[in-house]
Protein backbone atom coordinates (compact mmCIF):
# COMPACT_ATOMS: atom_id res chain seq x y z
CA UNK A 1 0.00 0.00 0.00
CA UNK A 2 1.29 3.46 -0.87
CA UNK A 3 2.11 5.76 2.06
CA UNK A 4 1.91 9.48 1.54
CA UNK A 5 4.69 11.80 2.74
CA UNK A 6 2.26 13.15 5.32
CA UNK A 7 1.91 9.66 6.76
CA UNK A 8 5.63 8.98 6.67
CA UNK A 9 6.62 12.12 8.55
CA UNK A 10 4.98 11.15 11.88
CA UNK A 11 6.58 7.72 11.69
CA UNK A 12 9.99 9.29 11.11
CA UNK A 13 9.51 11.61 14.08
CA UNK A 14 8.31 8.70 16.24
CA UNK A 15 11.07 6.23 15.46
CA UNK A 16 13.90 8.68 14.69
CA UNK A 17 15.07 9.10 18.32
CA UNK A 18 14.86 5.34 18.93
CA UNK A 19 16.97 4.67 15.84
CA UNK A 20 19.54 7.23 17.00
CA UNK A 21 19.76 5.57 20.42
CA UNK A 22 20.10 2.17 18.80
CA UNK A 23 22.79 3.47 16.46
CA UNK A 24 24.73 4.93 19.40
CA UNK A 25 24.76 1.60 21.25
CA UNK A 26 25.70 -0.34 18.13
CA UNK A 27 28.52 2.12 17.42
CA UNK A 28 30.04 1.60 20.86
CA UNK A 29 29.88 -2.18 20.50
CA UNK A 30 31.31 -2.01 16.98
CA UNK A 31 34.21 0.13 18.19
CA UNK A 32 34.98 -2.28 21.05
CA UNK A 33 34.79 -5.25 18.71
CA UNK A 34 37.10 -3.49 16.28
CA UNK A 35 39.68 -2.67 18.95
CA UNK A 36 39.45 -5.73 21.20
CA UNK A 37 37.89 -8.42 19.02
CA UNK A 38 35.21 -10.88 20.07
CA UNK A 39 37.40 -12.68 22.62
CA UNK A 40 36.40 -10.55 25.68
CA UNK A 41 32.70 -11.16 24.99
CA UNK A 42 33.28 -14.89 24.49
CA UNK A 43 35.38 -15.07 27.68
CA UNK A 44 32.55 -13.43 29.62
CA UNK A 45 30.09 -16.05 28.37
CA UNK A 46 32.46 -18.91 29.21
CA UNK A 47 32.96 -17.58 32.74
CA UNK A 48 29.35 -18.25 33.78
CA UNK A 49 29.05 -20.58 36.77
CA UNK A 50 26.05 -22.01 38.56
CA UNK A 51 27.05 -20.46 41.92
CA UNK A 52 27.31 -17.10 40.16
CA UNK A 53 23.85 -17.58 38.66
CA UNK A 54 22.41 -18.46 42.07
CA UNK A 55 23.93 -15.35 43.68
CA UNK A 56 22.72 -13.12 40.83
CA UNK A 57 19.18 -14.50 41.01
CA UNK A 58 19.06 -13.99 44.79
CA UNK A 59 20.48 -10.47 44.72
CA UNK A 60 18.26 -9.48 41.80
CA UNK A 61 15.18 -10.70 43.66
CA UNK A 62 16.11 -8.47 46.60
CA UNK A 63 16.93 -5.44 44.45
CA UNK A 64 13.73 -5.89 42.43
CA UNK A 65 11.73 -5.95 45.65
CA UNK A 66 13.44 -2.73 46.78
CA UNK A 67 12.84 -1.13 43.36
CA UNK A 68 9.17 -2.08 43.53
CA UNK A 69 8.98 -0.56 47.01
CA UNK A 70 10.53 2.67 45.68
CA UNK A 71 7.97 2.76 42.86
CA UNK A 72 5.16 2.16 45.33
CA UNK A 73 6.36 5.06 47.52
CA UNK A 74 6.42 7.39 44.50
CA UNK A 75 2.99 6.25 43.28
CA UNK A 76 1.46 6.76 46.71
CA UNK A 77 2.99 10.22 46.92
CA UNK A 78 1.26 11.04 43.63
CA UNK A 79 -2.07 9.64 44.79
CA UNK A 80 -2.10 6.05 43.47
CA UNK A 81 -1.75 2.90 45.54
CA UNK A 82 0.09 -0.14 44.17
CA UNK A 83 0.33 -3.46 45.98
CA UNK A 84 3.90 -4.56 46.66
CA UNK A 85 3.39 -7.98 45.08
CA UNK A 86 1.88 -6.49 41.92
CA UNK A 87 4.61 -3.84 41.76
CA UNK A 88 7.31 -6.50 42.06
CA UNK A 89 5.82 -8.55 39.24
CA UNK A 90 5.50 -5.46 37.04
CA UNK A 91 9.10 -4.55 37.78
CA UNK A 92 10.30 -8.01 36.76
CA UNK A 93 8.44 -7.58 33.46
CA UNK A 94 10.04 -4.19 32.84
CA UNK A 95 13.53 -5.43 33.71
CA UNK A 96 13.23 -8.28 31.23
CA UNK A 97 11.93 -6.02 28.46
CA UNK A 98 14.68 -3.48 29.16
CA UNK A 99 17.24 -6.29 28.86
CA UNK A 100 16.09 -7.63 25.50
CA UNK A 101 14.75 -4.56 23.66
CA UNK A 102 16.65 -1.51 22.39
CA UNK A 103 17.07 1.74 24.34
CA UNK A 104 16.59 0.16 27.78
CA UNK A 105 13.35 2.03 28.57
CA UNK A 106 10.63 0.08 26.74
CA UNK A 107 9.98 -2.02 29.83
CA UNK A 108 9.50 1.11 31.94
CA UNK A 109 7.01 2.50 29.41
CA UNK A 110 5.13 -0.81 29.48
CA UNK A 111 5.08 -0.74 33.28
CA UNK A 112 3.91 2.87 33.39
CA UNK A 113 1.14 2.49 30.82
CA UNK A 114 -0.14 -0.77 32.29
CA UNK A 115 -0.34 0.66 35.81
CA UNK A 116 -1.82 3.90 34.51
CA UNK A 117 -4.58 1.98 32.73
CA UNK A 118 -5.41 0.10 35.90
CA UNK A 119 -5.50 3.32 37.93
CA UNK A 120 -7.50 5.17 35.27
CA UNK A 121 -4.79 7.80 34.65
CA UNK A 122 -2.03 6.91 32.19
CA UNK A 123 -0.41 10.32 32.61
CA UNK A 124 0.00 9.78 36.33
CA UNK A 125 1.37 6.29 35.69
CA UNK A 126 4.00 7.70 33.35
CA UNK A 127 4.94 10.39 35.88
CA UNK A 128 5.25 7.85 38.70
CA UNK A 129 7.64 5.63 36.74
CA UNK A 130 9.57 8.64 35.46
CA UNK A 131 10.07 10.02 38.96
CA UNK A 132 10.96 6.59 40.32
CA UNK A 133 13.68 6.09 37.72
CA UNK A 134 14.96 9.65 38.13
CA UNK A 135 15.19 9.31 41.92
CA UNK A 136 17.21 6.14 41.53
CA UNK A 137 19.62 7.73 39.06
CA UNK A 138 20.08 10.85 41.20
CA UNK A 139 20.95 8.76 44.24
CA UNK A 140 23.25 6.65 42.04
CA UNK A 141 25.07 9.79 40.87
CA UNK A 142 25.39 11.14 44.42
CA UNK A 143 26.73 7.84 45.75
CA UNK A 144 29.17 7.60 42.84
CA UNK A 145 30.43 11.13 43.53
CA UNK A 146 30.91 10.33 47.22
CA UNK A 147 32.80 7.12 46.41
CA UNK A 148 35.07 8.88 43.93
CA UNK A 149 35.77 11.65 46.45
CA UNK A 150 36.59 9.33 49.33
CA UNK A 151 38.17 6.25 47.75
CA UNK A 152 41.50 6.59 45.91
CA UNK A 153 40.78 5.36 42.42
CA UNK A 154 42.22 5.66 38.91
CA UNK A 155 38.75 6.59 37.61
CA UNK A 156 38.58 9.77 39.69
CA UNK A 157 38.92 11.85 36.47
CA UNK A 158 35.29 10.90 35.83
CA UNK A 159 34.23 12.88 38.92
CA UNK A 160 33.84 16.25 37.12
CA UNK A 161 31.34 14.67 34.71
CA UNK A 162 29.32 13.23 37.58
CA UNK A 163 29.31 16.57 39.41
CA UNK A 164 28.36 18.36 36.19
CA UNK A 165 25.39 16.04 35.81
CA UNK A 166 24.26 16.71 39.37
CA UNK A 167 24.68 20.46 38.82
CA UNK A 168 22.57 20.18 35.69
CA UNK A 169 19.80 18.45 37.62
CA UNK A 170 19.92 21.14 40.31
CA UNK A 171 19.72 23.87 37.65
CA UNK A 172 16.79 22.07 36.03
CA UNK A 173 14.95 21.92 39.38
CA UNK A 174 15.56 25.64 39.97
CA UNK A 175 14.24 26.44 36.49
CA UNK A 176 11.12 24.38 37.12
CA UNK A 177 10.44 26.27 40.35
CA UNK A 178 11.01 29.63 38.63
CA UNK A 179 8.69 28.84 35.73
CA UNK A 180 6.05 27.36 38.02
CA UNK A 181 5.94 30.63 39.92
CA UNK A 182 4.78 32.37 36.74
CA UNK A 183 1.25 31.99 35.45
CA UNK A 184 0.56 30.65 31.99
CA UNK A 185 -1.91 28.48 30.13
CA UNK A 186 0.40 26.95 27.55
CA UNK A 187 1.07 23.23 27.58
CA UNK A 188 4.73 23.64 28.70
CA UNK A 189 3.64 25.92 31.54
CA UNK A 190 1.03 23.40 32.70
CA UNK A 191 3.60 20.60 32.50
CA UNK A 192 6.07 22.57 34.61
CA UNK A 193 3.41 23.30 37.21
CA UNK A 194 2.56 19.59 37.35
CA UNK A 195 6.22 18.72 37.93
CA UNK A 196 6.49 21.38 40.64
CA UNK A 197 3.33 20.08 42.32
CA UNK A 198 4.68 16.52 42.25
CA UNK A 199 7.86 17.70 43.95
CA UNK A 200 6.26 20.02 46.47
CA UNK A 201 3.23 17.99 47.57
CA UNK A 202 4.60 14.51 46.94
CA UNK A 203 8.24 13.59 46.53
CA UNK A 204 9.73 16.23 48.83
CA UNK A 205 7.11 15.76 51.54
CA UNK A 206 8.28 14.57 54.91
CA UNK A 207 8.79 10.83 55.09
CA UNK A 208 8.79 10.30 51.31
CA UNK A 209 12.29 11.26 50.22
CA UNK A 210 14.06 9.37 53.07
CA UNK A 211 12.31 6.17 51.97
CA UNK A 212 13.20 6.83 48.35
CA UNK A 213 16.82 7.36 49.33
CA UNK A 214 16.90 4.19 51.42
CA UNK A 215 15.31 2.08 48.70
CA UNK A 216 17.68 3.49 46.07
CA UNK A 217 20.67 2.83 48.31
CA UNK A 218 19.63 -0.80 48.75
CA UNK A 219 19.17 -1.20 44.98
CA UNK A 220 22.63 0.27 44.32
CA UNK A 221 24.18 -2.02 46.93
CA UNK A 222 22.56 -5.07 45.37
CA UNK A 223 23.64 -4.25 41.83
CA UNK A 224 27.16 -3.41 42.97
CA UNK A 225 27.40 -6.70 44.86
CA UNK A 226 26.31 -8.57 41.73
CA UNK A 227 28.94 -6.73 39.72
CA UNK A 228 31.61 -7.57 42.31
CA UNK A 229 30.64 -11.24 42.11
CA UNK A 230 30.93 -11.12 38.32
CA UNK A 231 34.35 -9.47 38.56
CA UNK A 232 35.66 -12.05 41.01
CA UNK A 233 34.34 -14.94 38.90
CA UNK A 234 36.12 -13.40 35.89
CA UNK A 235 39.37 -13.42 37.87
CA UNK A 236 39.65 -9.73 38.80
CA UNK A 237 41.96 -9.41 41.83
CA UNK A 238 41.76 -5.63 42.33
CA UNK A 239 41.24 -4.42 45.93
CA UNK A 240 37.58 -4.23 46.87
CA UNK A 241 37.52 -0.46 47.37
CA UNK A 242 39.11 0.23 44.00
CA UNK A 243 36.84 -2.32 42.32
CA UNK A 244 33.72 -0.73 43.81
CA UNK A 245 34.80 2.68 42.49
CA UNK A 246 35.23 1.21 39.01
CA UNK A 247 31.87 -0.51 39.12
CA UNK A 248 30.03 2.59 40.34
CA UNK A 249 31.20 4.52 37.29
CA UNK A 250 30.21 1.63 35.01
CA UNK A 251 26.73 1.42 36.55
CA UNK A 252 26.21 5.13 36.11
CA UNK A 253 27.15 4.84 32.44
CA UNK A 254 24.78 1.88 32.07
CA UNK A 255 21.86 4.21 32.89
CA UNK A 256 22.44 6.16 29.65
CA UNK A 257 19.52 5.21 27.35
CA UNK A 258 21.75 4.83 24.27
CA UNK A 259 22.03 1.08 24.23
CA UNK A 260 20.91 -2.17 22.68
CA UNK A 261 19.10 -4.07 25.41
CA UNK A 262 21.48 -2.52 27.95
CA UNK A 263 24.60 -3.15 25.86
CA UNK A 264 26.81 -0.32 24.69
CA UNK A 265 27.70 2.47 27.14
CA UNK A 266 28.16 -0.07 29.94
CA UNK A 267 30.79 -2.03 28.00
CA UNK A 268 32.47 1.17 26.83
CA UNK A 269 32.70 2.50 30.38
CA UNK A 270 33.97 -0.88 31.61
CA UNK A 271 36.72 -0.91 28.98
CA UNK A 272 37.79 2.63 29.92
CA UNK A 273 37.61 2.09 33.70
CA UNK A 274 39.52 -1.19 33.73
CA UNK A 275 42.13 0.22 31.33
CA UNK A 276 42.58 3.26 33.60
CA UNK A 277 43.10 0.90 36.55
CA UNK A 278 45.73 -1.07 34.66
CA UNK A 279 43.52 -4.14 34.50
CA UNK A 280 43.06 -4.10 30.74
CA UNK A 281 40.17 -2.91 28.61
CA UNK A 282 39.48 -6.47 27.45
CA UNK A 283 39.10 -7.62 31.05
CA UNK A 284 36.59 -4.84 31.66
CA UNK A 285 34.49 -5.96 28.69
CA UNK A 286 34.68 -9.55 29.92
CA UNK A 287 33.42 -8.57 33.38
CA UNK A 288 30.66 -6.42 31.91
CA UNK A 289 29.57 -9.24 29.58
CA UNK A 290 29.44 -11.74 32.43
CA UNK A 291 27.43 -9.28 34.55
CA UNK A 292 25.00 -8.64 31.69
CA UNK A 293 24.37 -12.35 31.12
CA UNK A 294 23.93 -13.05 34.83
CA UNK A 295 21.41 -10.21 35.05
CA UNK A 296 19.53 -11.46 31.98
CA UNK A 297 19.22 -14.91 33.56
CA UNK A 298 18.10 -13.34 36.83
CA UNK A 299 15.19 -11.44 35.22
CA UNK A 300 13.82 -14.41 33.25
CA UNK A 301 10.83 -14.58 35.66
CA UNK A 302 9.67 -11.41 33.90
CA UNK A 303 9.47 -13.35 30.64
CA UNK A 304 7.27 -15.96 32.30
CA UNK A 305 4.95 -13.24 33.63
CA UNK A 306 4.70 -11.66 30.17
CA UNK A 307 3.80 -15.00 28.60
CA UNK A 308 1.17 -15.54 31.29
CA UNK A 309 -0.26 -12.09 30.59
CA UNK A 310 -0.43 -12.82 26.85
CA UNK A 311 -2.25 -16.12 27.45
CA UNK A 312 -4.70 -14.41 29.80
CA UNK A 313 -5.43 -11.66 27.27
CA UNK A 314 -6.01 -14.24 24.54
CA UNK A 315 -8.48 -16.13 26.70
CA UNK A 316 -10.20 -12.87 27.60
CA UNK A 317 -10.58 -11.87 23.95
CA UNK A 318 -12.08 -15.26 23.11
CA UNK A 319 -14.57 -15.00 25.96
CA UNK A 320 -15.55 -11.42 25.14
CA UNK A 321 -15.82 -11.88 21.36
CA UNK A 322 -19.29 -11.23 20.03
CA UNK A 323 -21.25 -14.21 18.63
CA UNK A 324 -21.28 -12.62 15.17
CA UNK A 325 -17.48 -12.48 15.13
CA UNK A 326 -17.32 -8.78 15.90
CA UNK A 327 -14.57 -7.11 17.90
CA UNK A 328 -14.34 -7.84 21.61
CA UNK A 329 -16.31 -5.55 23.88
CA UNK A 330 -13.54 -5.58 26.44
CA UNK A 331 -11.79 -3.04 28.62
CA UNK A 332 -10.38 -1.16 25.63
CA UNK A 333 -13.85 0.13 24.72
CA UNK A 334 -14.02 3.83 25.41
CA UNK A 335 -10.26 4.30 25.86
CA UNK A 336 -8.55 7.17 24.05
CA UNK A 337 -7.12 6.11 20.70
CA UNK A 338 -3.66 7.46 21.57
CA UNK A 339 -3.54 5.29 24.72
CA UNK A 340 -4.66 2.16 22.85
CA UNK A 341 -2.04 2.80 20.16
CA UNK A 342 0.74 3.21 22.74
CA UNK A 343 -0.20 0.08 24.66
CA UNK A 344 -0.50 -1.92 21.44
CA UNK A 345 2.93 -0.72 20.28
CA UNK A 346 4.62 -1.72 23.53
CA UNK A 347 2.83 -5.09 23.63
CA UNK A 348 3.96 -5.72 20.06
CA UNK A 349 7.56 -5.05 21.05
CA UNK A 350 7.21 -7.36 24.05
CA UNK A 351 6.05 -10.23 21.84
CA UNK A 352 9.02 -9.97 19.44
Amino acid sequence: MYSSPAGIAPAVRRFGPSLLRLAAGVTVLWFLGRRLGAAPFADGLRAITWPGVAVAVTLTALTTLCSAWRWRVVARALGTDIGLAGATGAYYRSLFLNSVLPCGIVGDVHRAVTQGRRAGDVGQGLRAVGWERLCGQVVQAVVTAVVLLTVPSPVRPALPYVLAGLAGLAAWAALVVAIAARRGRSRPARAVRTVAADLRRGLLAGGVWPRLTLASGLVIAGHTATFVVAARIAGCTAPLGELVALLMVIQLAAAIPLNVGGWGPREGAAAWAFAAAGLGAAHGVEVSTLYAVLMLIAVIPGAGLLLTDAARRRRGREQLREPDGGPPAGPSAGRPAREIELVGYVDQLARR
